[in-house]
C-alpha cells in the first residue's frame, strides 16, 4: 500500500499532539497539560518510537498481502489467464513462468489492470511487449485488486504444477486410458496400483523391470519360468498365487497396461501433489491471519505502554505529580479509541468467520445403523459404485440401495470372511450381515425368504445434504460430464465407515468449475458448443466455466 508523504508527516504531528500534551483527568476529565520540562524529555524518542508502532498498528494486516498466496493466485490464474496463457510454454500470450525475474512487480501489476492504456499513454515496455506478441491486444483486467495480481505472480514463481503438468502431459497418449480398461478388465481382480492384493502392486513397475521381461511375463509367465528364465523363477516362488497366462492381448493390449501402470490415475497424481503442497504451506506459513493478529495485539500494548509512559505526568495545584500508569491507559482517548476499533473488527472477524462455517459438513461421519464398509465393496471386491446408486446416471439424486440390491448378493454371502477392520471381530461382522436378513426376513438355514414377513427398511443416517436453494444433478456429472464418484466423495473404496469428503460450500463448486476440462471425447452433447468457445478463446480445451458454469441460474433459479 503506497502512503501519501504529507499524510504520513500530518499523522505523525496529530499523533504527538495527542500523546505528548494532553491527558485527561480520571475525575474531572479536565485537559491538564504537561510541562514543557516533560515534553523535552520525553519528546525526541518517544516520536519517534510512537510514530513507528503507530505504522506498525495500521499496516501489519497488509505485511500477509506482500508475499502472496500462490494457491489463491492458482485459482485467480486459471479462471481469468489459463485461455491465453500458460505457466511453462506460449499459448496466446507469451509463457509466464519466472515473469517476475524480467519484470518489475509494479509495472505488471499496472500491466495486468490495464495494459491497453499503458500502451496509450506511450510506456515503452508496454509498447515492446505488444509488438512482441504479434500486437494482439491483452485483455484489461480492472476487477483485479492489487493483491489478486500479486497472488497470481506468486504462482507464477513456484513450480508446484511440474508434477501435475507431467502426469497430465502423460495421461494426454490415449493408450493410457485404453491401457486402464484392459487393466480392469482382466488385471484388477488380483492387483491393484498400489498396495498388495493377491499378487503384488502395479505401479511403477515398470521402472523395476525391463518393458520386453514384461510383456513375455504376461503373455505367458508360466512359459517364460519354464524356458529357465531366472527372474520369473523367482517371482514366482515369491509369489504362491500362480497367475494367469494371457495370450488373447495383443502386443499393443500390453504396451497400453504397461503405459497405464507407468502413469496411474492423473487424478491420484494431481492429488498428491496438491497434498504435498499444501503440507510445504502448512510448514513454511509465512504471515497469514493468526500470525498478523498477533503482531496487532504486541503493537497495540507496546504502544500502549509508550503512551502511557509518555503521557502519565500532570499538573495538580502547580505540582508534578504521577498518576499510575493503568489510570493513565484506561483515561487516555487515544487508547480508548483504539480498543473500540481493535474489538468491533476483532468481533466482525470472528462472527464472519463463524457464519461462514454454518452448515459446512465436511467430515461429517454417522454412525450407521449397519457397519457397511464401502472399502470391502467397492475397495476390495470391485463392485462398481452405480451398482447400488443405480439412479445416479439417470436422475437427480444416487438414491439409497433398496435391500434386494444387498440380497443379490447375500443371498449366497452370510457370512464375512475378509480381513478385519476396525474394533470388528469377524462374529460382530457376521451379526452386521445378519442385520439385513432380519429387516427383509430371510431365512439363511433354509436359504429362502420367510411367508409372511413384514419387512422393514434399513434407516440410514443422511451424510451429505445440499441447502434447499441449491440445485444440484447427478445425471449431469456423472452421465454428460463423465466425472468419476471420487472426484466429490473422495476416495470411498478405502473408507470402512463412510464420511463426507467435500466441504460442498458454493466457493468449493466454483473451483471445481472453474479447473475443470469438458471432455468432449465422443460427446456429441457438447461439440458444436465446443468448437465455437474453442476458437473464442483460442484454446483446444475449454472449462466448465468458460461454457457457462458460473451463472448463477444453473444452480439457483
Amino acid at each position: 500500500m503506497l502512503l501519501n508523504t504529507t499524510f504520513v508527516k500530518s499523522f505523525k504531528n496529530d499523533l504527538s499532539h495527542i500523546f505528548l500534551h494532553e491527558n485527561i483527568v480520571p475525575n474531572n476529565n479536565e485537559k491538564i497539560f504537561l510541562s514543557m520540562k516533560s515534553v523535552k524529555q520525553h519528546s525526541p524518542l518517544s516520536r519517534l518510537i510512537i510514530s513507528s508502532l503507530a505504522f506498525l498498528l495500521f499496516f501489519s494486516l497488509n505485511l500477509s498481502a506482500q508475499e502472496g498466496d500462490a494457491a489463491n493466485g492458482e485459482k485467480i490464474f486459471k479462471s481469468v489467464c489459463a485461455a491465453c496463457h500458460k505457466l511453462d510454454k506460449k499459448l496466446v500470450g507469451p509463457a509466464l513462468q519466472g515473469v517476475t525475474e524480467r519484470r518489475d512487480q509494479d509495472w505488471l501489476i499496472a500491466w495486468i489492470k490495464d495494459s491497453p492504456g499503458m500502451i496509450k499513454s506511450g510506456d515503452k515496455l508496454a509498447i515492446q511487449v505488444f509488438e512482441e506478441n504479434n500486437r494482439l491486444p491483452m485483455t484489461a483486467n480492472p476487477q483485479l485488486s492489487d493483491q489478486d495480481i500479486i497472488d497470481v505472480l506468486a504462482y507464477t514463481k513456484g513450480d508446484s504444477a511440474a508434477p501435475v503438468a507431467a502426469a497430465s502431459q502423460q495421461a494426454a497418449d490415449p493408450g493410457v486410458e485404453l491401457g486402464k480398461a484392459v487393466f480392469k478388465a482382466n488385471c484388477a481382480a488380483c492387483h491393484k496400483l498400489e498396495g498388495k492384493l493377491i499378487g503384488p502392486e502395479l505401479l511403477k513397475i515398470t521402472d523395476k523391470r525391463e518393458l520386453s521381461w514384461l510383456k513375455l511375463w504376461i503373455k505367458d509367465n508360466n512359459a517364460l519360468a519354464a524356458s529357465g528364465d531366472k527372474l520369473a523363477i523367482e517371482v514366482q516362488a515369491s509369489n504362491p498365487a500362480a497367475m494367469t497366462p494371457f495370450p488373447q492381448l495383443s502386443d499393443e493390449d500390453i504396451d497400453n497396461v504397461l503405459k497405464y501402470l507407468a502413469v496411474g490415475d492423473v487424478e491420484q497424481a494431481v492429488a498428491s501433489s496438491a497434498s504435498s503442497t499444501d503440507q510445504e504451506i502448512f510448514d513454511n506459513p509465512g504471515f497469514g491471519v493468526l500470525p498478523t493478529l498477533a503482531l496487532t495485539i504486541l503493537a497495540f500494548i507496546l504502544l500502549s505502554v509508550i503512551v502511557a509512559a509518555t503521557t502519565n505526568k500532570k499538573v495538580v495545584e502547580g505540582e508534578e505529580s504521577t498518576p499510575s500508569m493503568l489510570k493513565t491507559m484506561i483515561f487516555n482517548p487515544f487508547l480508548r479509541f483504539l480498543v473500540i476499533i481493535f474489538v468491533l473488527l476483532g468481533g466482525a472477524w470472528m462472527v464472519f468467520g463463524y457464519l461462514f462455517q454454518i452448515d459446512v459438513n465436511e467430515g461429517y461421519q454417522p454412525i450407521q445403523p449397519i457397519a457397511f464398509s464401502h472399502a470391502v465393496h467397492a475397495g476390495d471386491n470391485k463392485i462398481d459404485c452405480q451398482y447400488c446408486h443405480s439412479s445416479a446416471k439417470h436422475s437427480k439424486t444416487s438414491g439409497i440401495p433398496t435391500l434386494n440390491v444387498c440380497m443379490n448378493c447375500h443371498k449366497s454371502i452370510s457370512e464375512y470372511n475378509g480381513a478385519l477392520f476396525g474394533d470388528y471381530s469377524k462374529e460382530d461382522l457376521d451379526n452386521e450381515i445378519q442385520k439385513i436378513y432380519d429387516a427383509v426376513g430371510w431365512d439363511k438355514d433354509n436359504v429362502a425368504y420367510i411367508e409372511g414377513f413384514e419387512q422393514k427398511p434399513i434407516e440410514w443416517v443422511r451424510i451429505h445434504n445440499l441447502a434447499d436453494f441449491a440445485y444440484y444433478n447427478h445425471a449431469q456429472h456423472v452421465t454428460v460430464a463423465g466425472l468419476d464418484c471420487q472426484k466429490c466423495h473422495g476416495p470411498v473404496e478405502t473408507m470402512h465407515e463412510m464420511k463426507q469428503f467435500s466441504p460442498l460450500t458454493m466457493g468449493w463448486c466454483i473451483d471445481c468449475h472453474r479447473q475443470t476440462e469438458v471432455d468432449m471425447t465422443e460427446n456429441g452433447y457438447y461439440k458444436n458448443i465446443h468448437d465455437q468457445l474453442s476458437k473464442k478463446y483460442g484454446v483446444e480445451k475449454i472449462t466448465e466455466a468458460q461454457m457457462g458454469g458460473l451463472e448463477c441460474g444453473k444452480c439457483h433459479y
